[in-house]
């Protein structure tokens, strides 16, 4: 029976109605008989730091007062052999629809596109997790599963078990995709003035050895950036 893989996907940042420079896809995956124990561990490192297990994680909550607590995500994340992480890193300006007759929503999913392709093989099936973001959910899953399948020449649906919108509060690994990727996208944006933020942007550098800005080796297994530009699309 092929393995099962679990993905959990998180954005930071919108293609249009936000004035950062840079929007970031990221994906945390993990084989899918591993969700539970490495779900329980993170809400151990919660109560480690007398937090309720269910304070929801999230990038836009870091501050000062529990940089340790969100550094112990990071490292804990490191620790752990069957946790992965990849981001795409999209600079907006290569991605005005003027350009290159490319409507918003289409990047979107050409995002997401290039963000999972690399994770993908025929030897394996997927689940594929979403944050709620809108009232949009079924359209969005729907149009992926068909995006994806479609260039993965997956008809019969065997490789993508499902793409799954689900809320974020309610599982600590969409929650730790939520901080890996905050993480990449504040080193990307050049961001300044959070100290708690500046802490995990230097913890995940020293754990990685990258600078967080720039495409790492294809093969990358633990942390793998893609920033795209034009010319890279077909890397």
């Amino acid at each position: 029976m092929e393995p099962i893989i679990n993905i959990y996907c998180d954005e930071s940042g919108q293609l249009e109605n936000d004035r950062q420079p840079v929007m970031v896809l990221g994906a945390v995956w993990c084989p899918s008989a591993s969700a539970s124990v490495l779900s329980a561990r993170l809400r151990g490192l919660k109560r480690r730091h007398d937090l309720n297990p269910r304070f929801e994680v999230k990038w836009s909550k870091v501050s000062p007062a529990k940089a340790v607590f969100y550094v112990d995500w990071l490292n804990d994340f490191f620790r752990e052999e069957d946790l992965h992480f990849r981001a795409v890193i999209a600079p907006k300006t290569a991605m005005r629809p003027d350009d290159y007759g490319i409507a918003y929503e289409d990047w979107y999913y050409k995002l997401y596109f290039d963000l999972l392709k690399v994770l993908l093989s025929p030897a394996c099936r997927y689940r594929i997790y979403l944050d709620q973001k809108d009232l949009r959910g079924r359209e969005k899953t729907a149009r992926l599963n068909y995006v994806l399948a479609h260039n993965l020449y997956d008809f019969p649906r065997t490789i993508i078990e499902r793409i799954q919108i689900i809320r974020s509060r309610d599982t600590e690994l969409l929650q730790l995709a939520d901080l890996l990727t905050g993480t990449v996208a504040y080193a990307n944006r050049g961001l300044h003035g959070n100290p708690g933020k500046e802490l995990l942007v230097q913890t995940m550098r020293l754990h990685s050895g990258y600078e967080l800005t720039k495409t790492t080796l294809y093969r990358e297994d633990k942390v793998n950036l893609f920033k795209w530009i034009p010319q890279e699309t077909a890397a």
